[in-house]
C-alpha cells in the first residue's frame, strides 16, 4: 500500500488526538490504585492479556476468516480500551476507578504486548516468515503512537488541571470525528471488498465482541469479585480502541494493510450497540440483595478507598 494522505497524515493526527484524550483523563494515581484494587487489576490483565488472544483465535477460526482478516482481529484483541469503556462502564454502574487504573495499565503494556501478539497471529495465521521484525525504529514508533500522546496529556493534566478539563469535551468530540472519518477512510480505501468483508467479518466481530464482555463479566464473578468490579472489567475488555488497531495496519511503516483495518473498523461499529445492550442487562441486575460479592467485597477491592 502507497502512502498518501489518509495514512501518512490524517491517521497521526487522528490517533495522537484521542490518545491525547486519554492522556487528559489519566494521573499518577491511576496507576497508583494498583495497591489499592490488586486483585481485580490482575484478573483483568489475565482476561485481556492471556484469555482474550485464545478466544479472539478460536473465533476466527470458527469463522474460517482469510488469514489477513484473522490477523486484523487478532490486532484488535490486543488493543487496550479507552475512554469509551469507562463511559459505559459508568452508565452501566461499574467500578469506573477500576476501569481507569486497568486503561492506564493496558496502555503502558501495549508497548510489549502488541509486537508480540502481531508476531504470532501473523505467523499462526499467514505461515513462517510473515512475522515483521520489530526492530528498535519500530519499537520506538509504537511506543510514540500509543504512549506519547498520553504522556503529554497526563503532564498537562497534572500542571493545568482547568485547561485539562476544559479541553476534555471538545477532545471527546474530535476524537469521535476522526474515529468516523478512520472508519470511513479504512472501508473506502478497501471499497470493491468492502460488502464482502463486511459479511464474512461482522459476524465473528460481533461473536468476538460478546465473548469478550462475557470472559469480562464472568470470570471475576467465578472467583467472587464484586459485580461492580465485574462489570469494569467486562467493559474495559469489550470495547477495545480501534483506532490504535487501524493505525498500526494502515500505517506504511509498521504492517502496511488496508484489509487488515477492517475487522477493527466493523468491530468499532458494532461494540457501541453491544455494550449499551450489555450494559442495561448488567444495570438491571445490580441491585439485586442476593448478589454476595457486592455484599462483602474484599478490603483490597472496596471502591470507597479511592473515591
Amino acid at each position: 500500500m502507497q502512502a498518501n494522505v489518509f495514512t501518512g497524515v490524517l491517521m497521526p493526527v487522528a490517533l495522537g488526538i484521542i490518545m491525547l484524550g486519554l492522556g487528559l483523563s489519566l494521573t499518577l494515581e491511576d496507576f497508583k490504585r494498583v495497591i489499592v484494587y490488586p486483585r481485580a487489576v490482575l484478573v483483568g490483565l489475565v482476561c485481556q492479556m492471556l484469555l482474550l488472544p485464545v478466544v479472539c483465535a478460536l473465533v476466527a477460526h470458527a469463522f474460517n476468516l482469510p488469514p489477513e482478516l484473522a490477523v486484523g482481529l487478532m490486532l484488535l484483541s490486543a488493543s487496550p480500551g479507552g475512554a469509551t469503556a469507562n463511559l459505559f462502564s459508568h452508565l452501566a454502574r461499574g467500578d469506573v476507578a477500576l476501569n481507569i487504573t486497568l486503561t492506564a495499565v493496558n496502555s503502558a503494556l501495549t508497548l510489549f504486548t502488541l509486537p508480540l501478539i502481531i508476531n504470532l497471529s501473523m505467523t499462526h495465521f499467514l505461515g513462517e516468515g510473515r512475522a515483521v521484525p520489530m526492530q528498535f525504529a519500530k519499537v520506538v514508533q509504537v511506543f510514540v503512537i500509543v504512549l506519547g500522546p498520553v504522556c503529554v496529556g497526563m503532564f498537562v493534566r497534572s500542571r493545568r488541571a482547568g485547561l485539562a478539563q476544559k479541553l476534555d469535551r471538545p477532545i471527546r468530540l474530535l476524537s469521535v470525528l476522526f474515529l468516523l472519518a478512520v472508519i470511513g477512510g479504512a472501508v473506502y480505501q478497501e471499497r470493491e471488498n468492502a460488502l464482502g468483508y463486511f459479511q464474512q467479518v461482522g459476524p465473528a466481530a460481533l461473536a468476538f465482541n460478546v465473548a469478550s464482555m462475557l470472559v469480562g463479566y464472568c470470570v471475576p464473578l467465578l472467583i467472587r469479585l464484586p459485580r461492580k468490579q465485574a462489570v469494569a472489567i467486562g467493559m474495559e475488555i469489550g470495547i477495545h480502541n480501534g483506532m490504535l488497531a487501524m493505525a498500526i495496519a494502515l500505517s506504511p511503516t509498521l504492517l502496511a494493510n488496508p484489509t487488515m483495518a477492517i475487522p477493527p473498523a466493523i468491530y468499532s461499529l458494532v461494540m457501541y450497540f453491544t455494550a449499551a445492550a450489555f450494559g442495561f442487562f448488567v444495570s438491571r441486575g445490580h441491585t439485586n440483595a442476593t448478589d454476595l460479592p457486592e455484599v462483602s467485597p474484599t478490603p483490597s477491592s472496596n471502591p470507597e478507598k479511592v473515591s
